[in-house]
């Protein structure tokens, strides 16, 4: 595949020129997951859909575009993908007691613990053989009666899912793997540092690159892989991941002193009340006096009413500066993304993984 040389700044509307992509994504989702079925695979679909922003399928997508490939052929990987990160987050809300999610109840919040545990367990675990439909050797074929042709394992195949050389898909295989161990290193490393406001700012960075980071660079890195880039190309998109991943955990961050509940989709007092050191509050904790600190460490440790503290949170976050800087250290990372994307050939798919990287900081949810 020849990529067209077009810079970002020639698209009017780089995301606009993402839409087909979402709209293919969107339709294979809700394909494979038929809203009459047993009760898992009914709940997973209340996991799944409506879809939320499918940042990472859309990343995979352009990745693979970007060095060359891309196309039908990946869209079981970018799936797959969407299937890790909403697994996990199942998994978050039923560790956090978190009972919105995006806009309505969460999984464990309507159907209990047990249900949105095993609910987590099966997107995760379902990830491997939906990323596996890619290769060209799928194994062998069976029929539901009058429905498509599936694997062994259920996962739907479409005609133009066959053709990935199976080096490729292993390789994106490892990546995920990796991805979900270092997920799971950044979950537990976030409940190590809960109400340790003075844990210092590289150590939380240590911990959204694994938590956050790790789904970003399995998409960026695994498209990468799928669509047959090189090594130097791999580098490229796994260092935009990288800053990207930061630079939208730190903006997300900021969303409950910025955004309202009911744009996010999730309680404005849930970090609070889970006294999560996010990365303003950190901030904040450096910049402010002894006075203000002693104020702020009062707030998250449940010597106020909820309520109460995250009025105390917002105030403080102005008056040190810390909001403003938060926002100018989140808009950098975005930026360092974007000059991560130079050494690529210019074309479509880096022009909308540049405007991602600008949406990231700029979004409200």
């Amino acid at each position: 595949m020849t990529l067209p040389d077009v810079a970002a700044t020639e698209l009017a509307d780089p995301l606009a020129e993402a839409a087909p992509t979402m709209e293919l994504l969107l339709r294979e989702l809700d394909r494979r997951w038929p809203r009459e079925a047993e009760r898992l695979h009914r709940i997973s679909r209340y996991a799944l859909l409506p879809a939320g922003k499918l940042l990472r399928p859309l990343l995979l997508m352009e990745s693979a575009e970007a060095v060359g490939g891309g196309g039908p052929a990946v869209v079981p990987a970018a799936l797959s993908v969407e299937y890790l990160h909403v697994g996990s987050l199942v998994h978050d809300d039923v560790i956090d007691g978190d009972t919105m999610r995006r806009g309505r109840p969460s999984v464990v919040a309507r159907y209990g613990t047990t249900d949105a545990i095993v609910t987590g367990d099966a997107l995760m675990l379902g990830m491997f053989g939906v990323l596996t439909d890619g290769a060209e050797d799928t194994g062998p074929l069976t029929e539901d009666a009058g429905g498509p042709l599936t694997d062994d394992a259920g996962g739907l195949l479409t005609d133009d899912a066959g053709g990935l050389p199976p080096g490729r898909v292993l390789g994106a295989v490892r990546v995920f793997a990796r991805a979900g161990v270092d997920l799971c290193r950044g979950q537990a490393m976030e409940g190590e540092l809960r109400g340790d406001l003075g844990c210092g700012l590289d150590r939380y960075l240590t911990m959204s690159a694994l938590k956050t980071g790790a789904l970003f660079r399995a998409a960026c890195r695994g498209g990468a892989i799928l669509g047959g880039g090189s090594p130097a190309q791999q580098h490229a998109l796994t260092s935009y991941a990288e800053h990207l991943g930061l630079a939208f955990q730190m903006h997300d961050d900021l969303l409950p002193y910025t955004s309202d509940s009911r744009t996010t989709g999730k309680s404005a007092l849930s970090d609070i009340a889970a006294a999560r050191p996010t990365f303003p509050l950190l901030l904040c904790h450096a910049m402010a006096g002894a006075p203000a600190r002693a104020r702020l460490e009062a707030a998250l440790g449940g010597a106020l009413p909820a309520a109460d503290a995250l009025r105390t949170v917002r105030e403080l976050l102005e008056t040190t500066g810390a909001l403003t800087a938060a926002r100018d250290r989140a808009t950098a990372q975005a930026d360092r993304a974007k000059s991560c994307l130079e050494p690529l050939p210019r074309s479509r798919a880096t022009a909308v993984l540049a405007a991602v990287a600008d949406l990231s900081v700029s979004r409200d949810r």
